[in-house]
């Protein structure tokens, strides 16, 4: 089911205290291994409600193109991937306001998409976990780096 973010709506009442906002880089590291994966399910295990904009699904797709064209993932394993991930955030994917997401754009250099995850964690007051460099000196207010999460 498809949440809607405008408004700070919950919903189907999904909203806990262990929730955050992870970005696609994040979901990357809990679905192929990597010297990040770790830190991932480490996340996982503190706040285990992940949520995130629709928008992840088309960016995890991409990263698993990649992968095949790489030869680093066969068609197959990518499919079973993208099945359980997608599994996973049941629920948990919300459409972003376009006024919310263009106004953090004009307030930064980040690009729209990185403002889309900015954005649903400012509605659900909630930290966005990422590894974007830019997002977390941009949003450090809302934006917490993956390592420093875990470690917390």
């Amino acid at each position: 089911m498809l949440g809607s973010a405008p408004g700070g709506r919950d919903p189907e009442g999904i909203r806990d205290t262990n929730m955050i906002v992870v970005d696609t880089n994040v979901v990357c590291y809990r679905w192929i291994s990597s010297p990040k994966s770790t830190a991932a399910e480490t996340a996982l295990a503190k706040d285990p409600h992940w949520i995130a904009p629709v928008l992840w699904r088309s960016e995890f797709r991409n990263v698993l193109a990649l992968a095949i064209r790489q030869k680093a993932l066969t068609i197959d394993a990518a499919r079973e991937i993208a099945r359980d991930a997608e599994t996973s955030f049941e629920r948990c994917e919300f459409a972003i306001s376009s006024d919310a997401v263009l106004q953090l754009v004009a307030m930064s250099n980040c690009t729209a998409y990185d403002c889309e995850f900015v954005a649903l964690a400012e509605v659900h007051q909630v930290p966005l976990v990422t590894v974007d460099r830019q997002v977390l000196h941009e949003f450090p207010k809302i934006a917490v780096s993956l390592e420093r999460f875990a470690a917390e």
